[in-house]
């Protein structure tokens, strides 16, 4: 039953979450936030599997179900076999991280028809139809939270980042959108837009341009990934219910 809030009456601990691209960084510490508080949660990955299990152990000594799964985010069939695999475990999720995601870094002269069409279509068309796949339940029971992991890049865009910028720009327009068509069905649609994480992401980048990165922002420091799961996690809560078509962005001052 739904409260005039917009929650329903269902401890966090009944809850499941369903966490894209899980198996590392950002992710996987999005998927251990959730856990720690005896959420069910179902960790996506591709072909990270032995990296995946090994977050499902660290999320497995809190009380709630863990369980991993594999998709091509690119293929709809592929996400499909997986819903249906979570719903054969009495799992459909109440709240999707829609957080898997690649980068490109170089000039755009440079950039390949076949490096657009796939980082578009891991970035993009895999927010795409995760969503459309899970948004029906969390429509039929007038619940739902979909938090999108952005770019501080899809807002002010980078130099030598046009490809990725322009990904993380179609998911912040995504999420406005789709927060508005969900509202009134009690589901709430968010992104977050990080700053530089200290993830593998920035793993091109020598010593000396992480320091003359540090230097450009504000806090003098990249942002840890627990800081930015604390943020989703927020976002998911039922109290949360009237943030809704929101592009968060933390960057340390980075930004503003």
């Amino acid at each position: 039953m739904e409260s005039e809030t917009g929650a329903i009456n269902k401890a966090l601990g009944e809850m499941t979450v369903l966490v894209t691209g899980g198996s590392r960084g950002i992710g996987a510490a999005i998927a251990e936030r959730f856990a720690s508080v005896g959420m069910n949660v179902v960790i996506h990955y591709m072909k990270s599997h032995e990296e995946a299990n090994e977050v499902a152990r660290r999320c497995m000594k809190y009380a709630g179900s863990v369980m991993t799964v594999t998709a091509d985010l690119r293929n709809k069939e592929q996400i499909l076999r997986m819903r249906e695999k979570l719903e054969n475990h009495g799992l459909k999720p109440d709240i999707l991280v829609n957080n898997a995601g690649i980068s490109h870094f170089g000039l755009l002269a440079d950039v390949s028809e076949e490096e657009w069409d796939d980082v578009m279509a891991v970035n993009v068309k895999g927010t795409f139809l995760c969503t459309q796949a899970f948004l029906p339940y969390m429509i039929s029971q007038r619940y739902g939270r979909i938090i999108n992991v952005s770019s501080i890049w899809g807002l002010s865009g980078a130099s030598c980042e046009v490809l990725y910028s322009s990904t993380k720009g179609a998911v912040n327009a995504f999420t406005k959108a789709l927060a508005k068509e969900a509202a009134p069905s009690g589901v709430t649609v968010n992104a977050v837009a990080p700053g530089a994480v200290d993830t593998a992401m920035l793993e091109h980048l020598d010593a000396g341009e992480l320091a003359g990165l540090r230097e450009e922002i504000p806090a003098g420091r990249l942002a840890k990934p627990d800081e930015i799961s604390s943020l989703v996690y927020f976002l998911a809560l039922p109290e949360s219910g009237y943030i809704n078509g929101q592009i968060i962005s933390p960057n340390g001052g980075w930004v503003t």
